[in-house]
């Protein structure tokens, strides 16, 4: 699949301009779905030095992204053919998503296995009911 993901309050949290603290599991999750064959564009609102430092703070942090802010890495903005702002991504992980950011784990075990956050939701739910009713067959039975 292809991922955009975003920066700010995505990879690390919000302190722009400056780069904030890491967000814990972000960059290993991403190092992960790379590792998965998932390719991955960096897509942020931050330009020039800023988009800069973004870039270098991932790749210091041995994350590569396929592109930055376009479909393809030789994409120049206004000059190649068939250009478009709008990256043509499978997904988009970003902190503005409705209901916020989940976690990474979350967010690793929707792209591995292919779900979507209510299924995600769901299942967390269903496994939580199931370790409820063993606390009471247990406590029943005093198992």
């Amino acid at each position: 699949m292809i991922i955009a993901v975003d920066f700010d309050g995505t990879i690390v949290k919000h302190r722009f301009p400056r780069i904030g603290p890491p967000i814990p599991g972000a960059i290993e999750t991403l190092k992960k779905l790379q590792q998965e064959c998932h390719v991955l564009i960096l897509w942020t609102v931050r330009e020039d030095e800023y988009l800069q430092q973004a870039v270098d703070y991932c790749r210091n942090n041995g994350l590569e992204f396929y592109a930055i802010n376009s479909n393809h890495p030789d994409e120049v903005v206004g000059v190649s053919p068939n250009y478009s702002r709008k990256l043509q991504a499978d997904i988009f992980i970003d902190d503005r998503n409705l209901g916020g950011l989940p976690s990474w784990d979350t967010i690793y075990n929707m792209v591995h296995f292919k779900q979507t956050y209510e299924e995600v939701i769901l299942g967390e739910k269903i496994i939580n009911e199931v370790k409820e009713d063993e606390g009471i067959f247990r406590r029943l039975f005093n198992f």
